[in-house]
């Protein structure tokens, strides 16, 4: 049993660098193939999309609650990685690349929900701790193929799309032979087309889900602007030198922290409170992030997106424990898998959005504004059903 949560994060770790991996290069590959600067945003989106349909099309045929979960993060995520060697196919087109992107997002979806469902599976006791660990797992993933563009002295940018497929097999590997289904899984029948909105129709799991809703509106845009931002400063400052992929890196995946140090908190305060001050918090960060985009000063930029990407991400574990613990047990997979479908439909909103409005604005000093609708609205959420949410 010791070595159940180790593998779950170790295996969500190496299958998520997947996400990522297309940003992470989308220089080498924009000039590549001659594209301009919404390139990036199209990239991140097609893995969105991908993911969505995934999701939605996992939730629908109740996928992990009907199959054994282990299995189906495997198959997934061996199929992930194949698709994921498409940023490296020699004279593959923009639209065959973005169609590689759609499909690893499409298999992803049978990684990151269902490695929380097989978590929810062992630990009912605990589960917010569990999750931590878990999305912090993600988080890292997340930010690693930019730590890999990092080194690009050393190695061609080709290699991250090799190294984060390499470690997605063998994640999925790993998981497939040291973690069987867990003791408190509740095997599904058959397909249950609507069994997905039975969690909606309770309202501490609505409460839970809309505020997850709002932390997805900031979490994937701040992430894929990142870059941008910091890009952005050089090209604004003669002789501004950013290492633009290890501070990506830094800012992205010291969110994994944030993760970890959330889920302890949480053993003292609860989950909602966690998930209600990180998302305060991070909205202030998009409030303020005009005033600190425009500083002339490498270090204060630095240190401020430092800060907001461990508030960004802290409330997610937060989240999904509370919508795991308020999803009915004989659909909880299916009910996790939709509530992300529904949550990264939100974030293609997001990212082309603010893509959009980066030429419209000067400087690019308020790029980051709008994304403080999503954690107004979710705090809105989370305030009307906190006697539930906190129960």
């Amino acid at each position: 049993m010791s070595r159940i949560l180790p593998t779950i994060v170790g295996a969500q770790f190496c299958c998520t660098s997947l996400w990522f991996a297309g940003n992470a290069v989308a220089p080498d590959m924009a000039a590549r193939l001659h594209q301009g600067p919404g390139f990036m945003a199209s990239l991140t989106s097609a893995v969105q999309l991908g993911f969505i349909a995934g999701t939605l099309a996992f939730a629908l045929l109740a996928v992990a609650d009907r199959f054994s979960p282990s299995r189906v993060f495997a198959l997934s995520a061996a199929l992930a990685a194949l698709c994921n060697l498409g940023l490296v196919l020699p004279g593959l087109p923009v639209a065959g690349l973005l169609a590689c992107r759609v499909l690893t997002g499409f298999f992803l979806a049978g990684i990151y929900p269902v490695g929380m469902k097989i978590a929810a599976d062992y630990y009912a006791a605990g589960l917010g701790r569990s999750l931590s660990w878990l999305v912090g797992a993600l988080v890292l993933g997340t930010a690693f193929p930019h730590l890999l563009k990092s080194m690009g002295g050393q190695l061609p940018w080709q290699a991250v799309a090799w190294a984060t497929s390499g470690l997605a097999l063998l994640g999925g590997a790993a998981l497939l032979l040291l973690v069987p289904d867990g003791p408190y899984r509740r095997a599904g029948a058959r397909p249950a087309f609507t069994a997905f909105l039975a969690g909606f129709r309770q309202p501490a799991f609505r409460a839970a889900a809309f505020g997850y809703f709002g932390h997805m509106w900031e979490l994937y845009t701040f992430w894929a602007f990142v870059p941008v931002v910091l890009a952005a400063f050089n090209a604004r400052h003669a002789g501004a030198a950013l290492p633009v992929p290890l501070l990506s890196f830094g800012i992205i995946g010291g969110g994994s922290l944030a993760c970890v140090g959330a889920g302890l908190l949480a053993q003292r305060l609860g989950p909602a409170r966690v998930a209600t001050g990180a998302l305060a918090l991070s909205g202030i960060c998009c409030l303020a992030s005009g005033l600190v985009l425009g500083t002339g000063s490498g270090a204060a930029l630095g240190a401020f997106l430092g800060f907001w990407g461990l508030v960004v991400v802290a409330d997610s574990p937060m989240f999904s424990t509370l919508v795991a613990r308020h999803a009915p047990a004989e659909t909880r997979g299916a009910a996790l898998t939709i509530v992300n479908c529904l949550g990264f439909s939100l974030t293609i909103i997001s990212v082309q959005l603010t893509g959009w409005l980066g030429p419209q604005l000067p400087q690019h000093l308020l790029l980051l504004l709008p994304l403080a609708v999503g954690p107004a609205l979710g705090l809105w959420a989370l305030w009307r059903g906190r006697r539930m949410v906190e129960a």
